[in-house]
């Protein structure tokens, strides 16, 4: 059987991405790190689909992007929220807050 703990829910990545970065700029290994540590490894990124996701944020205008140094000296592409992308944070935080609610009432099969 897979490791039930390790996949990002589906839908949930853009809202892990841009809550992460309403903290600090970060390069994609860092968001990934951050996402399983804060998680304490309930959810990993596959490298892939967080790539895929920056670029179509950054499309959208959620994120902007530059290369800097890591402190390892290497260059990375440093991804920051954008004012539009935490308007979008904040939409996507109360869907969010909004279906979870729904899901635990069905849990508890409430009326």
């Amino acid at each position: 059987m897979s490791d039930p703990s390790t996949d990002v829910i589906q839908g949930t990545m853009d809202m892990l991405i841009l809550n992460t970065l309403s903290l600090e700029p970060m390069h994609g290994f860092g968001i990934a790190r951050r996402v399983e540590q804060v998680s304490r490894g309930v959810f990993k990124i596959n490298p892939g689909s967080l790539l895929t996701a920056l670029k179509r944020l950054e499309r959208a205008g959620w994120l902007d992007s530059e290369w800097r140094q890591t402190d390892n000296s290497r260059r990375a592409r440093y991804y920051s929220l954008t004012r539009a992308g935490k308007k979008q944070l904040e939409i996507e935080t109360a869907d969010w807050t909004r279906r979870a609610a729904a899901i635990a009432r069905l849990l508890r099969q409430e009326a």
